[in-house]
């Protein structure tokens, strides 16, 4: 600590070909993190590893990014990560690790990245600490670990910005074209989500660079139309195609790659109007683990299946579902709801803010005394890039309609970069005695340990009482102390400082470690001691034998039961239909939930026990722990029911797809087990408008498709399909492919029925 006030010396011995000592255990803490036990994960997010296996079989398949295998939708997501995916699976064959792994490098990418950006400007031990920070910031190992996207978009967007640095730094022009062409690469990742970054872009490069107003419009102007059109490059070229000729887009309405960008990619995030087709009201885009958006009961349904619709309806007053905290102030998907002190409530504060009193205290040290007119210093500049890069995006998600916990990870840069900053210039004010700043530290690591106490304390049935009153006796103790030694200048001092610095961190870095000590969630990734379950809220009271999470939903057929205690779910507020949350296939009565059509499990909640009067269950926060098999954790029912596999292989007669399901989630597994085409024919939620009746019986007349697997899942846009399916049908006796075992063998997602059809 003794050494930060140096920053001189320290950046010019930094320039210096060497390796810096300090850096080299950060950079291991990030590979621990980010590697160790990914190769436990075999099926990572199935509904991406699908795509993958997909991908490997032919040039068609990788370029559009199919799903599956016949090339008959693509997934919701544009391919650029998906296409280094598949190439780290092609070099090191295809496993679950493999797939992660680009993601899992990236991740201790942007540590690197953070400490190279912070440190030439702020000093080195500016950037030690943001790359620490940024190491233990536990959405970024807990997202890093999983193939999902957003740890390989924040990577870019890093490689954008020391592009966008070294432009200023060197006056070329070359690179500023190359920074905003890598914006347009990160939106072929993650569609707007890359444009976030866009103000702190903007403001940086006219406040940073010294050349005329013309010159800057002319140059920025270039720049962001080289931006567009490499955004739109990959998008063109799909909707120019003809739709006979490549895959149905996925997730859009109609079938276009700018549709799904500016829509349900785009615009619907913020607002939270994820409406598809069938549904007249606004829904989550994707329900838990397996649906983008969950329909409501089609009313051409068979009459058979309404009259059961009916019945579970009559007993659903057992089957309230409660938050797992005991309330829904926690909104959809424990992402909190809408306001200033969003990022500050349950859920998204343990992923994300461990340090942000810390930051908003170190944005006042950095801007303390600048002028609106400047003239601005480097450190000033680079300041107000990180500040318009976290600004726009914390009031995104303080307002937005929907995202995942996840997300978050888009804020991690800028708080890791304004905590290393930060430290130093408060260190720096502090050892100074310079006036009202130098009591910015003291404060900073007070208020700081106040809020860990605060984002802990729904934990202490899982963590205990001990570390939440640790961080906050240390907290006070060593901010009163810094208080009032503030007039001296020692060593103990100094070591006080670094003290502080570890108390502050070593909470997050515990958090950090929880997918690897308690297990992840590759489809919705969370940090917390019930990482496993995806919820990333406080732990319930529940006891389950199986994982938590929707992966211990019951495979069809099973006659296995767990034991839990009497917690009910109910559902998150902010969800359609009156603040009620809709499974897939299931149904409501006076703001009860229904469970799926077809269940066997009286009402059961994925994970949870049909005991207990059919009230549902949550998983078990204690169940969460890593066995030592391999865990299968791409979404519900991520395994294959060996005997239905036998049974379609088989009878098969030279069919183009194996079988035809709903949705993604039923047909993943199989695609990842067998590499043959499983058609998902409402795409990943089932709600695709993909298929039409005529279009149906022509597959079937060529001798495509047979077999169909109904669960009464993801009936938007498609119930007039499966309406024809059921009366053209032959159903298959369950006993000829349904599994009895409740250990192994699952099949597709839910219970459902087995069709056959054949025409002439």
């Amino acid at each position: 600590m003794k050494h930060m006030n140096s920053e001189v010396k320290e950046e010019r011995t930094s320039n210096k070909k060497r390796i810096d000592l300090f850096l080299v255990p950060i950079v291991l803490i990030a590979a621990f993190l980010n590697l160790f036990k990914i190769w436990t994960d075999e099926y990572a997010n199935a509904y991406y590893t699908a795509a993958v296996k997909s991908m490997l079989q032919s040039f068609h398949n990788f370029f559009y990014a199919s799903f599956d295998p016949g090339g008959y939708v693509t997934i919701d997501k544009p391919p650029v990560v998906f296409w280094i995916q598949t190439i780290s699976a092609k070099i090191f064959g295809f496993h679950g690790w493999s797939v992660i792994l680009p993601q899992a490098l990236a991740g201790i990418g942007s540590v690197l990245l953070l400490y190279v950006l912070v440190k030439r400007t702020f000093g080195v031990w500016a950037g030690r600490f943001a790359a620490l920070a940024m190491a233990l910031t536990p959405i970024v190992p807990a997202v890093s670990r999983t193939n999902n996207i957003d740890s390989m978009l924040v990577f870019t967007l890093l490689v954008a910005t020391w592009m966008l640095f070294r432009a200023v730094r060197t006056a070329k022009f070359g690179w500023v074209l190359a920074a905003f062409a890598m914006i347009g690469v990160a939106f072929n990742m993650k569609m707007l989500q890359a444009y976030m970054v866009l103000p702190a872009f903007y403001v940086f490069y006219v406040v940073a660079t010294k050349i005329t107003w013309k010159k800057k419009i002319a140059f920025l102007t270039t720049a962001t139309a080289l931006m567009l059109a490499v955004s739109v490059s990959w998008a063109v070229v799909v909707d120019s195609t003809s739709a006979d000729k490549r895959p149905y887009m996925g997730s859009s309405q109609t079938n276009s790659v700018l549709e799904l960008a500016f829509g349900y990619n785009g615009i619907n995030r913020l607002t939270g109007n994820t409406s598809v087709t069938g549904s007249s009201h606004k829904q989550p885009a994707q329900a838990q683990q397996q649906t983008a958006s969950s329909e409501t009961k089609q009313t051409s349904n068979s009459n058979a299946e309404s009259s059961q619709s009916s019945n579970q309806s009559k007993s659903s007053s057992s089957q309230k579902m409660q938050a797992p905290d005991g309330g829904n102030q926690n909104g959809m998907f424990n992402t909190g709801n809408p306001g200033p002190f969003r990022l500050f409530q349950k859920g998204l504060s343990d992923q994300i803010s461990w340090l942000l009193p810390f930051v908003i205290f170190s944005i006042v040290g950095l801007f303390a005394g600048v002028k609106f007119k400047g003239p601005y210093t480097a450190k000033q500049k680079e300041s107000l890039f990180w500040l318009a890069w976290l600004l726009p995006v914390a009031v995104f998600f303080s307002i937005a309609g929907f995202f995942h916990q996840y997300y978050l990870i888009m804020l991690a840069p800028p708080i890791a970069a304004f905590a290393g900053a930060g430290a130093v210039a408060l260190w720096s004010m502090y050892k100074q005695h310079n006036g009202w700043k130098s009591w910015l530290l003291p404060s900073g690591i007070l208020t700081t340990a106040a809020l860990q106490v605060y984002i802990m304390s729904p934990y202490v049935s899982s963590i205990g009482v001990a570390p939440i009153a640790g961080v906050g006796a240390l907290g006070v103790i060593l901010a009163l102390v810094l208080a009032i030694r503030k007039e001296r200048k020692n060593s103990v001092t100094n070591y006080l400082g670094v003290a502080a610095m570890v108390v502050l961190l070593a909470m997050p870095a515990y958090w950090a470690m929880t997918p690897i000590i308690y297990g992840g969630n590759s489809m919705l990734p969370a940090a917390g001691p019930d990482s496993s379950s995806g919820m990333g809220g406080p732990p319930s009271t529940a006891t389950n034998s199986k994982q938590s999470g929707f992966n211990g939903m019951q495979p069809p057929g099973s006659s296995g039961s767990n034991s839990s205690s009497n917690n009910q779910m109910q559902p998150p507020s902010g969800s359609s239909n009156g603040g009620q949350m809709q499974m897939p296939g299931g149904s409501y009565n006076n703001g009860q939930m229904q469970p799926p059509s077809g269940s066997s499990n009286s009402g059961q909640m994925p994970g949870g026990s049909s005991e207990n009067n059919g009230k549902m269950q949550m998983p078990s926060s204690s169940s969460s722990k890593l066995s030592s098999s391999k865990r299968k954790s791409g979404g519900m029912n991520a395994e294959v029911n060996t005997k239905l596999l036998n049974y379609l292989t088989k009878n098969n007669t030279g069919e183009k797809y194996l079988f035809a399901t709903t949705d993604s989630t039923s047909a993943a597994p199989y695609i990842i087990k067998t590499g043959k085409p499983v058609m998902a024919m409402g795409g990943f939620s089932g709600s695709d408008p993909i298929l039409t009746v005529s279009k149906l019986k022509s597959m079937i007349k060529k001798g495509e498709v047979k077999y169909f697997y109904l669960s009464g899942m993801g009936k938007g846009g498609q119930s007039d399909v499966i309406t024809w399916i059921k009366e053209n049908s032959k159903e298959i006796p369950s006993s000829k492919w349904q599994s009895t075992s409740s250990s192994s063998q699952q099949g597709p997602s839910g219970n459902g029925t087995l069709y056959e059809i054949t025409l002439k």
